[in-house]
Order: structure tokens, then sequence, then C-alpha cells
């Protein structure tokens, strides 16, 4: 069956001791919706046996022990929580964040500004002010502990990964392709365009909560000059000077 054939939700088993429950095929807003909703949801419902809910861009996994609580067992309770509302269209959940973040667009510290901007048709100056206006959602956190993938941008910005590798960018890069943005928690190669830099650091084992950044968690990546980043990661070892407020329920 083609992906194009199949009709959303869907559950599946992955393994003896794992659920998927998928939403889409491809990363929309609100496919992710659904999965940041739903999975709040089910964590809300507490059920027994369920060990571990985690999500992706358009899925919820769920972690179970089967010696509690059988596949088919769950599969109802899954089916039954997807009955109650469209997910699409509901509430993201609360204790959601917005974050702030000073950034340095092109210079020496990211030098890919310039390729993207013209890959997307745009001046310099013209992707500067569009990434640096751009609301994003943390949509998810994967690849490294801490590393969130954040959009949607704009469709201008649906641009391909390179052909060639980076063979490293540094913490706190933020990197553009598919019109996403992914703020790097650790030092790493990749295939995206390293577009701007940021002071912030999103995993550090020795902070009380590690993981900086939660699903659904909102980002703006406010230009500002390389002496003021500086200066903020001077002044901020942590965050570069990022701030972040709550966003109403």
């Amino acid at each position: 069956m083609t992906s194009s054939a199949l009709s959303f939700p869907i559950i599946r088993t992955a393994g003896l001791d794992g659920m998927l429950v998928t939403f889409a095929d491809a990363l929309s807003e609100p496919s992710n919706r659904a999965t940041l909703a739903f999975s709040a949801a089910v964590r809300a419902r507490d059920w027994a046996g369920v060990q571990e809910v985690s999500t992706s861009l358009a899925s919820v996994f769920l972690r179970f022990d089967n010696t509690a609580l059988q596949h088919e067992a769950l599969k109802d309770l899954l089916w039954a929580l997807l009955e109650e509302q469209d997910w699409q269209q509901a509430p993201l959940p609360p204790g959601r964040r917005l974050w702030r973040v000073p950034t340095v667009f092109g210079t020496d510290l990211a030098p890919q500004l310039a390729e993207a901007a013209d890959a997307a048709g745009l001046t310099e100056a013209q992707a500067i002010e569009s990434l640096g206006s751009a609301r994003v959602r943390v949509l998810t956190i994967g690849f490294a502990p801490g590393q969130p993938y954040l959009g949607p941008l704009g469709a201008e910005w649906n641009l391909p990964r390179q052909t060639a590798l980076t063979p490293q960018v540094p913490t706190g890069a933020l990197v553009l392709a598919i019109s996403q943005f992914v703020l790097f928690a650790t030092t790493a190669p990749t295939g995206w365009r390293h577009v701007g830099q940021t002071g912030f650091r999103g995993f550090d084992l020795d902070r009380p909560e590690p993981i900086a950044l939660r699903p659904g968690d909102e980002m703006i990546f406010t230009p500002v000059s390389r002496s003021d980043y500086d200066r903020f990661c001077a002044e901020d070892s942590q965050y570069g000077g990022a701030s972040r407020e709550g966003i109403p329920a």
C-alpha cells in the first residue's frame, strides 16, 4: 500500500513493548499539533503499564510493560482516546515557553547564510529579517540529547540539504534545511546550512534540567551584532543571553 492510500491516524506495533501512533506521513503544523496534544493526553491518563511516551515530528511512541498491558488492550485505549476529538485541531499542551535567543546571522561564525539566502532568492539582509523574525515551534527533540527541530519556516526556506557534508559545526549552531531550523546541542558534522550562531546550550548534565527545551516550546532567534553576542556569551555561558517567558494556554 502506498503512503497516499493510508488513512491517518494509524496505530502500529513496534516490537514486543512498543506502540506507534502516527498522524501523517509528512510534517505539517496540524500533524505536529496533533502529536504534541495527543502525547500530553496520554501522559495525563497515566495508564498502568505505560513506561515511556515520546514524540517525533508526526508520531507518538509508547513503550509499555507487556506483562501488565497487552497489545490489544493498549490499542483499544489509544483508539478510544483518538476518537475523543480531532487532534489536528486540538489546543497545544500547557506549560510551553517562548525563548528569545540572541543570534549572529552570517559572518565567519555562520558562514553559509549567503548561500542559503541566494537559494531562497533573497538578499542577506532580507534573509536575516525573515529568519530573525520567525517564531518557530520545537517540533521534536532528537539526533542528540536536547537538540530541537524547529519550524515550520516559510516556503522560501524549503531548501534541500547540501550535497556535501560540513565536517563540524559548533554547539549553538543554527542550521537550516527543508523549512526547518536545527539548533545544535553539541559539535557535530551536518549536511544542513549553518546560517546563525548562538550561545545557547541545549543540553548540560550539570543543570537541574539537563535538556533546556521541551517539544511545543517556541523560539525567536533575535539578530544581534558580534559584539553583543560576545557580551551575552560572557555573561551567560549556559544560554547566551536567551530569555524565556510562559506562553498563555
